[in-house]
């Protein structure tokens, strides 16, 4: 597999490997001696990427004059951060207490059988990835998904396919005569 960066899905206009490492490098000038500079720098470089492949995180950590290792552990400790493509639809799913007691982890068995996939992995048409979170502030409303920006809320499992019909492209293209 090729560690070469893809935009992300939400791109309307799609960049070439070398105007996305140009657009990397103002940003890594502009943010390289502000204190606390290296989440902002890795929150923007995600954005142009759309995930952090290792390559976007070696030039990040020679651009901020840090070791590879430090930003790396930033990678991997926040969840927001991902090192493998993302598909157009991120799906978290709540498994904080009340979720989890409410559910949530049939809510997660089902959207695995749904989309074939496991957590941290996206669908093969590149429209769905699956995550865990631990609390959206919907407790009273448990469980919850979140599918990119929205809530979902007291999410049944045999409901998942109505959940997701709004967010599934249309797999045949409309013909007009």
């Amino acid at each position: 597999m090729t560690d070469q960066p893809k935009p992300c899905a939400c791109c309307t206009e799609e960049l070439d490997e070398e105007q996305l490492y140009l657009a990397l490098d103002e940003v890594l000038a502009e943010y390289r001696t502000k204190p606390g500079g290296l989440i902002p720098v890795l929150q923007i470089a995600q954005g142009l990427f759309g995930y952090l492949p290792e390559a976007v995180l070696k030039h990040v950590a020679r651009g901020m004059d840090k070791p590879y290792s430090e930003v790396a552990g930033v990678v991997s400790f926040y969840s927001f951060f991902s090192t493998q493509p993302r598909g157009k639809h991120v799906i978290r799913v709540c498994l904080g207490t009340a979720c989890y007691v409410r559910g949530g982890k049939q809510v997660l068995d089902a959207l695995k059988r749904e989309l074939a996939i496991d957590v941290g992995d996206t669908t093969e048409d590149q429209q769905f990835s699956l995550e865990v979170a631990r609390c959206f502030g919907a407790c009273g409303l448990a469980p919850a998904i979140m599918v990119n920006e929205d809530v979902h809320q007291r999410v049944k499992p045999a409901r998942i396919r109505q959940v997701l019909g709004p967010y599934h492209e249309k797999k045949t293209a409309e013909v007009t005569s």
